[in-house]
C-alpha cells in the first residue's frame, strides 16, 4: 500500500532541507513559570489591574518627588485659601485648581493631593508588611501541620481556629490605646505603623496556614516526596527542597488576595482612630475628618474614597489573573 501523496511530498521536502543543511526547528521547553506570563498576558483585565498597582508602588516610593512636582507639603496649611466663616476652600469643588490639584482640606487648608499621595505610602507599607509576616508564619506553621501530622497538626489547627475567631479590630483597638509613646526604638506614628503591621500580619497568618497546610497534606502523598524519602532525605531537605517550590503558586496567589484586604483594615483602623494619627497621612484619616464636613464639602470624602476604591480593585484583578494564570483549572 502505497502513502498519500502529500505525505511523500512533505517527507522529501523535508529530506531536501536536511540535505541542504538547512537547521531543523529546536523544540522549546517552556517553565511553568513561562506558561503562567503566557496566561496572563492574554488577561487584559488583570494586566490593566497590574500596571495600576505598579503606578500606585512608584507613587509612594516616590511621593516627596512627586509633592515637590506637582503639589505642596503635605502638611503645610493655607489658611489664607478658606473662606473666613465657614472655614471651607474657596471655589468649587473643593478647591480644585491648578495650584490644588485635589482641593484643600477644610479648617485647616492642607493639599488634598499631597496627603492621598503620601497617603498611599503609608497604607501599602502597612499592607505589604503585614502580608510578609502573614505569609512566613503561615508557610512556617502550614507546612508542619500538613507534613508531620499527628499531635502538631492538632496544636497548630486549633491555634488557627482560635485566631480566626477572635475579635482582631477590638484587640487592636484595645492595644493601640495602651502601648507606649516609645517603643523599639520608634516613636509617634511609627509605634503605631509597627503596632500594626505586627498585629494584622499575626492575626492574617492562620489563613495562609490553613492553605499550606491543605496544599502539603496532598503533596507529601506524591512519588517524588516517596522518592526522596526512599533515597534517604531527611524531613526538613523534603519541606524545604520538595515540597516548598510546590507551594510558591498558591502562596504567590493569596499573598495578592491579602494585600487589599490588610489596606482596608488599616483604613478602618484608621477611620476608628487606632491607626496613625496626624499629622501623618492616611486615607482612613482623611475620611474620618470628612465625616462632618461632608455634606458640605463632599469632595473631601470622595477622593479618599476613591484611593482605596481603585488601589483594592485594582489588586483584586491582578490578583485574580495570577490565579487563573498559576491554575487553569480553577479558571472561572
Amino acid at each position: 500500500m502505497t502513502a498519500p501523496l502529500h505525505d511523500t511530498g512533505a517527507a522529501e521536502a523535508a529530506a531536501v532541507e536536511v540535505a541542504a543543511g538547512v537547521p531543523e526547528k529546536e523544540i522549546q521547553g517552556r517553565s511553568p513559570g513561562r506558561i503562567a506570563w503566557m496566561r496572563l498576558k492574554r488577561d487584559k483585565v488583570a494586566l490593566a489591574g497590574g500596571i495600576i498597582v505598579i503606578l500606585l508602588i512608584l507613587v509612594a516610593v516616590f511621593a516627596p518627588l512627586i509633592v515637590k512636582l506637582f503639589g505642596h507639603p503635605p502638611n503645610d496649611f493655607h489658611v489664607d485659601k478658606l473662606n473666613a466663616e465657614t472655614g471651607l476652600p474657596e471655589g468649587d469643588l473643593g478647591g480644585m485648581s491648578g495650584d490644588f490639584l485635589f482641593g484643600l482640606e477644610p479648617v485647616n487648608g492642607r493639599d488634598v493631593f499631597s496627603r492621598v499621595v503620601y497617603g498611599a505610602r503609608v497604607s501599602l507599607l502597612v499592607a505589604f508588611l503585614a502580608a510578609l509576616v502573614s505569609v512566613v508564619l503561615g508557610t512556617v506553621f502550614g507546612i508542619l501541620a500538613g507534613y508531620f501530622g499527628g499531635w502538631v497538626d492538632a496544636l497548630i489547627s486549633r491555634t488557627m481556629d482560635l485566631l480566626l475567631a477572635f475579635p482582631q479590630l477590638l484587640f487592636i483597638i484595645a492595644l493601640v490605646s495602651v502601648i507606649p509613646g516609645e517603643l523599639w526604638g520608634l516613636s509617634g506614628s511609627g509605634v503605631r505603623l509597627g503596632v500594626l503591621v505586627l498585629v494584622i500580619g499575626f492575626f492574617g497568618w492562620s489563613y495562609v496556614g490553613r492553605i499550606v497546610r491543605g496544599q502539603t497534606l496532598s503533596l507529601r502523598e506524591r512519588e517524588y516526596v516517596e522518592a526522596a524519602r526512599s533515597l534517604g532525605a531527611g524531613r526538613f531537605y523534603i519541606l524545604i527542597k520538595e515540597l516548598l517550590p510546590n507551594l510558591v503558586a498558591p502562596i504567590l496567589v493569596y499573598t495578592t488576595m491579602m494585600i487589599p484586604t490588610n489596606i482596608l483594615t488599616e483604613a478602618a483602623l484608621s477611620f476608628l482612630g487606632a491607626g496613625v494619627k496626624s499629622p501623618t497621612a492616611s486615607w482612613g484619616q482623611m475620611l474620618s475628618a470628612a465625616v462632618p464636613v461632608y455634606d458640605l464639602d463632599p469632595a473631601f470624602m470622595i477622593i479618599p474614597g476613591l484611593a482605596i476604591f481603585i488601589t483594592v480593585l485594582a489588586f483584586n484583578l491582578f490578583g485574580d489573573g495570577v490565579r487563573d494564570a498559576l491554575d487553569p483549572k480553577g479558571s472561572r
